[in-house]
């Protein structure tokens, strides 16, 4: 049995723990210094790890002439390592060293094949590295893709979903009120409650209370202070209809940089798509534009209809965008772009100029994804902000508020980090 700890230091503070941390950190090559030989578990903790970080080595591999060799004959190797870090490690960490290991290590062509894709950790990093593969995966690995690419969404759906038609519902309804509604129409409660700084005592009232009173036995006191509410403003809402509201339309840059962003919008797409007061459409392009609005049931097909990777024509994209519009005050037009164009430069922001001054609201998002602030076209960026439409990025979290604000005609969420 373990001897107890000195008064006052944990357990994970003991002399030995601290050097079995130290070797840890260092890995195989500054082990010398902490004298601390691993085992076990540690050992197969620290042979994962070296596979991946050590002087560039190839999980299951010996060095760096073998990185050279087919990746092919490696797969198995590799998707035991898989197999190990899955067992050692919890998820973030696996996801961050998957990444690390498609990106040091040139692993992609691997996840076209079938063991190794059932071996990873699915997440949308990776659902990015698949689409980006496209035409080059075969048709033996296709169907296992679409479970990695469904298992992603149908997680970013539980996450988001509720939360995004719930905000953007009561947005719906906020800007449904009438400002003179009919007269059935009325919310008398509302009504009443915005108009009680106007509650006044009727001139003459009192007097003539105060005869019917003693006429009918009541006294003038009983009635004292009776006045009524003068309702200055009616509130009230539209016809209780299921009629489309709003118009929305997510215009998203599908080059490579923009993956996590396009699985989002792809998510998105589909939530709004299914709220019926609201008329969706979907938009993705590189230097060509393709309309996925027929899809968005299935945010597993609008993704698999992408094609991550080449140039960028956003001038294009607007320009097929504002032909679809046909109610400019009704309409959000949501471009999601790092902003580097590839097409006519000047176009973009006339265009983006043309449709605010319709009554468009016009929203640029830099990326819509959980990573920091991208890379991004600050020239293009401050030409938009100087027409009054800010780009910076958004979270997934923060994208209800934004479209809620959007709809409502109200000031965007902003974040601090926004150029």
């Amino acid at each position: 049995m373990d001897a107890a700890p000195p008064e006052g230091e944990r357990p994970d503070e003991r002399p030995d723990e601290r050097l079995r941390r130290w070797r840890m950190v260092l890995g195989e090559d500054g082990a010398e210094g902490t004298g601390r030989a691993l085992t076990g578990r540690d050992a197969a903790m620290d042979g994962a790890l070296t596979a991946l970080y050590d002087g560039g080595k190839k999980p299951g591999g010996s060095g760096g002439a073998e990185r050279s060799a087919g990746l092919g004959a490696s797969a198995p190797s590799v998707a035991r390592w898989l197999g190990d870090i899955r067992t050692y490690f919890p998820a973030p960490v696996v996801q961050v060293m998957q990444r690390d290991a498609i990106d040091r290590l040139g692993l992609s062509a691997l996840l076209l094949e079938p063991e190794m894709l059932e071996a990873v950790e699915p997440d949308v990093h990776l659902v990015g590295t698949l689409l980006s593969l496209g035409k080059a995966m075969p048709e033996t690995t296709r169907e296992t893709a679409r479970a990695v690419v469904r298992k992603v969404v149908d997680d970013l759906e539980r996450r988001l979903a509720t939360r995004t038609r719930a905000t953007l519902t009561g947005a719906l309804d906020r800007s449904a009120r009438a400002a003179r509604p009919r007269h059935r129409d009325i919310d008398w409660n509302r009504t009443i409650r915005a108009n009680l700084k106007n509650y006044v005592s009727l001139p003459g009232r009192e007097g003539r209370e105060g005869r019917e009173g003693r006429e009918g036995g009541e006294s003038a006191e009983g009635r004292e202070g009776a006045g009524t509410v003068i309702p200055e403003r009616l509130v009230g809402y539209g016809r209780t209809d299921r009629s489309v509201k709003k118009d929305v339309i997510l215009c998203v840059d599908q080059s490579g940089s923009m993956a996590a962003s396009v699985v989002h919008a792809a998510v998105f797409g589909a939530v709004l798509a299914s709220m019926r007061t609201l008329a969706t459409r979907l938009v993705v392009f590189d230097t060509a534009v393709v309309d996925l609005t027929d899809q968005l049931d299935d945010p597993v097909d609008v993704l698999f209809g992408t094609q991550l990777g080449g140039g960028t024509d956003i001038n294009r994209a607007l320009a097929y965008c504002q032909s679809r519009i046909t109610r400019p005050a009704d309409t959000v037009v949501v471009l999601i772009s790092d902003l580097h164009e590839g097409g006519i430069r000047d176009g973009m922001v006339r265009r983006a100029a043309a449709m605010k001054a319709s009554g468009v609201r016009f929203v640029t998002l830099l990326a819509l994804s959980d990573e920091g602030t991208p890379s991004y076209d600050r020239e293009h960026a401050a030409a938009l902000a100087a027409l009054g439409v800010p780009a910076f990025a958004c979270t997934p979290d923060l994208f209800p508020e934004v479209m809620a604000a959007a709809i409502g005609g109200r000031p965007l969420p902003i974040p601090d980090a926004g150029p």
